[in-house]
């Protein structure tokens, strides 16, 4: 009888020593379970914050545009002259808006220039507005939006980026250095300081960078923010008639075909898709305020709500009948 008992004590002994060897596996499958929820957590985080971006930070978004600028102008500039493609790639161009039937650059530009205070101002218009009106809007997305901020930038880094692919690719000679054609280079001939790449600043900018419009692209980007951001009728009136107004002046001042126009909403058409991918959302749908600047309580309702589009009028609290 006492046999089968000291069998028992051993084989119980043996189990205590085979256990610890369980626990060193359990252990690996609770870090496996910590891996597994921290990616989790991570990947909850980075859905969050594709959804509901945070508050942009002024010195990042200073230094981001510098750089970004800086990169752009340095490749945008760096692209090799190649003017025999650029000249044949503008007869392309021209040809198929022959046969399209929408070659009217020429008469629009001929018509124009001689009208000296339309030319003039418009030369002016496309010298300056270009930037300034494209800043403005950035800074203020940036105050009155910040929830919209990032994605919104992100369409105008990636429309910009695109373009820069074209510029080197595909090089265009803009109508008024077509050879053979009678196209007036109105910024020579008004001697107005209207382009970057006429007169005595031709020799620092690459002159066959039209192809896409980088003016239609970033007017048109402009005209779009302030059409669904503001909650002013005739801001949008005239948000949506920048872009127009750019295109009339890139055609009469003889600095873009109409092709380039396209070329350059096909870009913005690239850049705002991009920044649905990464938010989720197109970029004037997301919350008009950071996810932590939201009113307490609203997490709890399954995360911040949309604010009402800028045509709706806000609804009205109802009140409560009062009991007798």
């Amino acid at each position: 009888m006492g046999e089968p008992t000291d069998i028992h004590a051993a084989g119980a002994e043996c189990a205590r020593v085979v256990r610890p060897a369980g626990s060193v596996a359990g252990q690996h499958s609770s870090d496996g379970t910590r891996r597994t929820a921290m990616t989790r957590t991570l990947r909850e985080r980075v859905g969050h914050w594709r959804r509901f971006p945070g508050r942009p930070r002024l010195w990042f978004e200073l230094l981001l545009i510098a750089v970004s600028y800086w990169v752009y102008s340095l490749i945008r500039n760096a692209v090799p002259e190649q003017e025999r493609s650029a000249q044949q790639h503008a007869r392309q161009i021209w040809g198929l808006e022959q046969h399209l039937g929408i070659a009217v650059e020429k008469s629009v530009n001929h018509a124009v220039n001689s009208v000296t205070w339309l030319i003039t101002g418009m030369n002016y218009y496309y010298a300056t507005l270009h930037f300034i009106i494209t800043i403005g809007v950035l800074v203020w997305v940036f105050r009155c939006h910040p929830g919209r901020y990032a994605a919104v930038r992100t369409g105008l880094f990636v429309t910009t980026g695109i373009a820069l692919v074209g510029y080197y690719f595909y090089p265009l000679a803009p109508p008024r250095l077509m050879t053979g054609e009678s196209f007036v280079d109105t910024v020579a001939v008004h001697h107005t300081w209207g382009s970057m790449a006429s007169g005595d600043m031709a020799h620092v900018s690459n002159q066959y960078a039209a192809m896409p419009s980088m003016h239609i692209g970033w007017s048109l980007w402009c005209g779009l923010t302030i059409a669904f951001l503001t909650r002013h009728r005739w801001a949008r009136v005239l948000g949506l008639l920048y872009p127009l107004a750019t295109l009339t002046v890139i055609v009469a001042t003889a600095n873009h075909f109409l092709m380039d126009a396209v070329g350059g909403v096909g870009c913005l058409t690239v850049g705002l898709t991009a920044s649905r991918l990464v938010y989720h959302r197109w970029a004037f749908h997301l919350p008009q305020l950071p996810h932590q600047h939201l009113p307490a309580g609203a997490a709890g309702q399954g995360g911040p709500t949309l604010p009402r589009p800028a045509t709706e009028e806000p609804e009205q609290p109802k009140v409560a009948a009062s009991s007798r």
